[in-house]
């Protein structure tokens, strides 16, 4: 649970994090950016980053099959997952968008990082597919928390019908997803493969967003 207590100690960062100007937003009279409805962007990102990490924490809570004494009653694979949300405890411990290099690995040679397990399955799966003749790119892979900020403010929440889940609550952030390069031929070879290596198609909107799931 410790990535949830780091999103609610840095709540109050966010405001020097996040810059004026994000676009689809508009500027207010004292020059302050606000969404469509008047309210300050950074004020949006407040708002979802402690929406989304109450949600996580009632979810893991839900989930994970604990008896009253705090000890995980029977199949509950406690050694290995963080609560029900399927983010292994060794990233877990690390904190969203905290993940140190010693924990990521190349895909590949690609220049893009995961959390190994899963740089491994994917640099196996870009060889799976050119083995069939089809090429499988990355635009994006693991995030830090200031690049998630980053990205929220130049594409806009994905719950205010933009393309950036909450700092602090992505998967980028846990170095378990990925952006793809897909053609149509590279998509549907990921939808009838990517299960084999570990890789899902996840997010509503976002066909190029694939998680890895240990």
């Amino acid at each position: 649970m410790e990535g949830i207590t780091a999103i609610a100690q840095r709540m109050a960062q966010i405001q020097s994090i996040v810059a004026p100007r994000p676009p689809a937003a508009s500027a207010g009279a004292a020059g302050t950016a606000v969404s469509a409805s008047g309210t300050a962007f950074s004020d949006l990102l407040a708002q979802e980053v402690a929406r989304t990490a109450a949600t996580a924490s009632t979810a893991a809570t839900a989930a994970a099959g604990t008896s009253t004494a705090g000890t995980p009653t029977a199949g509950q694979s406690a050694a290995t997952r963080l609560g029900g949300d399927g983010v292994p405890t060794e990233l877990a411990a690390y904190g969203n968008g905290k993940i140190p290099p010693a924990a990521l690995q190349e895909v590949g040679t690609t220049g893009h990082r995961l959390w190994a397990p899963a740089a491994q399955a994917l640099t196996g799966l870009i060889t799976a597919a050119a083995a069939d003749g089809v090429k499988v790119g990355i635009t994006d892979s693991y995030r830090s928390y200031a690049g998630q900020v980053d990205v929220a403010q130049r594409k806009g929440l994905y719950s205010q019908g933009g393309l950036a889940a909450a700092p602090g609550t992505s998967d980028h952030g846990w170095g378990l997803a990925v952006d793809l390069d897909l053609d149509a031929t590279a998509q549907a070879w990921m939808r009838a493969h990517g299960a084999e290596h570990g890789f899902v198609e996840d997010t509503p909107r976002e066909p190029w967003h694939w998680a890895y799931t240990p």
